[in-house]
C-alpha cells in the first residue's frame, strides 16, 4: 500500500507550512501541492484554507486529520503484526544525528543490526546535534543520537550509549587563562544548545561575564577556529577525539568541570512497540 500522500497530509496539517512540510516529506512543494489537489479531488471537501501568507485546516480537513491519523496508525499495526508473524523484519527506521556520532557511534550498532536484520532499510539525515531531540518530537525521525538534557520530554524514550566529558580547549602551546581573567579571554561558544547552557552556568557560578569572541553552530567548527588561535572553546571530548585538528589543540585543566555529556539513543516511547524500532534498540544492551 501507498501511504505516502496520506502522511504529507497529516506533515501539512501539523505544521501548516508548505515548505516545511515538503521538506520535511522530501517533495518538492509543488509535489506536495499536487498531493493535496488529488486527495480534495477524491475526498470532494477543500481541505486546507490556503493564501499568500497561511495555510489553514477547514472543518472538512480536521476531520480527515482523524482518519488520516486513524490509517496510519491502522497501517503500522498490521504491518508489525505481520511481521511478527513471518519472523523477518522490513521496513524502514529514518535516524538522525551529527557527522561525529554517525562514525562514532552509528558504525558499529548498524554493522550489528544489518546483520541480523538484512531487509531493513536505514534512512540517516545528518546535521546539528541540539537538533536530535526536536526531530524526533516532531516526528522527523524514528531515532536520533544526541546528548541528553537535564529534563527528557514526555513520552520520550532514552537509551544511553556512553559518557563524554564536556571539556575546555585552547591552542596547542597557548596557555589557558586561570581565575584571575576568565573575564578578558575570548570565548568560542555554540550559539545555543545543551553545551552552551552548562558553559553559561558555569561563568554565573563564578560570577564571571565572559568575553564572547563567537558564537557557531557545530562543534567541529569550534575546534577549528580555536586550534586558529582566536580563543578558548568547549567541546564534548568525543568530538575532539575524532577530529583531524585534535593535535592542533589541547584540553585545559578547568575546574570545577562541567557535567559529562551523557550521549545516547532517542525515540518516542509509543514507537518502542513497533518491531522495527525495538529490535534498533535493543543492540545496545
Amino acid at each position: 500500500m501507498d501511504t505516502r500522500v496520506l502522511k504529507q497530509f497529516v506533515t501539512l496539517a501539523e505544521c501548516l507550512h508548505f515548505g516545511r512540510a515538503s521538506e520535511t516529506s522530501h517533495v518538492s512543494p509543488s509535489a506536495l501541492s499536487r498531493s493535496i489537489r488529488r486527495l480534495e479531488t477524491e475526498t470532494g471537501a477543500t481541505l486546507f484554507e490556503r493564501n499568500n501568507r497561511s495555510v489553514e485546516l477547514t472543518r472538512a480537513g480536521h476531520l480527515f486529520l482523524t482518519y488520516a491519523r486513524d490509517a496510519l496508525g491502522q497501517w503500522d499495526s498490521i504491518q508489525n503484526l505481520l511481521m511478527e508473524e513471518s519472523g523477518e523484519l522490513r521496513g524502514e527506521i529514518s535516524m538522525y544525528c551529527s557527522v561525529t556520532a554517525s562514525y562514532s557511534f552509528l558504525f558499529e550498532i548498524l554493522t550489528r543490526f544489518r546483520h541480523d536484520h538484512p531487509h531493513v532499510e536505514i534512512k540517516l539525515h545528518t546535521g546539528d546535534p541540539e537538533d536530535a531531540v526536536a526531530r524526533v518530537l516532531a516526528g522527523d525521525e524514528d531515532i536520533s543520537i544526541g546528548a541528553r538534557p537535564g529534563r527528557l520530554h514526555a513520552g520520550l524514550a532514552f537509551k544511553l550509549i556512553e559518557f563524554s566529558p564536556l571539556v575546555f580547549i585552547a591552542a596547542e602551546g597557548q596557555p589557558g587563562p586561570d581565575a584571575r581573567n576568565w573575564a578578558e579571554t575570548p570565548m568560542i561558544l555554540s550559539e545555543r544548545g545543551l553545551a552552551r547552557r552548562r558553559v553559561d552556568e558555569w561563568f554565573r557560578s563564578l560570577d564571571v561575564q565572559p568575553r564572547i569572541y563567537a558564537q557557531v553552530a557545530g562543534n567541529e567548527a569550534i575546534v577549528s577556529m580555536v586550534s586558529l588561535g582566536f580563543g578558548v572553546g568547549v567541546v564534548p571530548r568525543i568530538v575532539l577525539e575524532n577530529s583531524p585538528l585534535s593535535d592542533s589543540v589541547c584540553i585545559l585543566d578547568v575546574k570545577p568541570k562541567l557535567k559529562d555529556y551523557e550521549v545516547g539513543l532517542f525515540t518516542l516511547e509509543k514507537k518502542l512497540a513497533s518491531p522495527l524500532i525495538s529490535a534498533f534498540w535493543q543492540q545496545l544492551k
